[in-house]
């Protein structure tokens, strides 16, 4: 029997190879976007520089919701 090759970079898991430029794109414009929404919601400077560390984060953010939604 044949070996399947496997597209999991060692650890088994993320993006390896061709992939890891998109999902640093995907993550780059979800930080972009994040960025512009906390940051222009915000009431002023030190909430604005608070929006801007959650939208470094912002992927946390999403994965907490989604489980507080499927009730895990």
């Amino acid at each position: 029997m044949r070996k399947r090759s496997s597209k999991v970079n060692k650890k088994g898991k993320g993006c390896s190879g061709q992939h890891s430029n998109m999902c640093g794109g995907v993550y780059g414009l979800g930080f972009i976007g994040a960025a512009i929404y906390y940051i222009s919601s915000a009431g002023g400077f030190w909430m604005g520089v608070l929006g801007l560390l959650k939208a470094i984060v912002w992927p946390a953010f999403l994965v907490y919701e989604a489980l507080r939604y499927l009730g895990l």
